[in-house]
């Protein structure tokens, strides 16, 4: 069993490097390259460091609570779903260049 600390790493990593993934891809293709239209607003309107900034804040703010309440196999499968669902097609896009 992986333990809990761990998995909070995992998280936040997994946190960051969506961030950085998806503020290079906005740097280079735009607005469009985000998919969360609630995001893009944000973005448009405070631009893309801020908003990925404070939406990866809170996400890692709400990844924590998670831990400190002892809901790690919650933590855990977000951990995996980031990993597949955010840093996954990243990954394959980055693979095509």
């Amino acid at each position: 069993m992986i333990s809990s600390h761990l998995i909070l790493a995992l998280f936040l990593v997994t946190q960051a490097f969506d961030g950085l993934f998806t503020y290079t891809a906005v740097r280079a293709d735009g607005l469009q390259a985000e998919g969360n239209m609630l995001l893009a607003t944000w973005m448009a309107l405070v631009g893309p460091a801020p908003a990925l900034f404070v939406a990866k804040l809170l996400a890692a703010a709400c990844g924590v609570l998670l831990y400190k309440h002892g809901v790690h196999r919650t933590l855990a499968l977000l951990t995996a779903l980031y990993a597949v669902a955010a840093i996954g097609p990243w990954i394959l896009l980055i693979r095509q260049y």
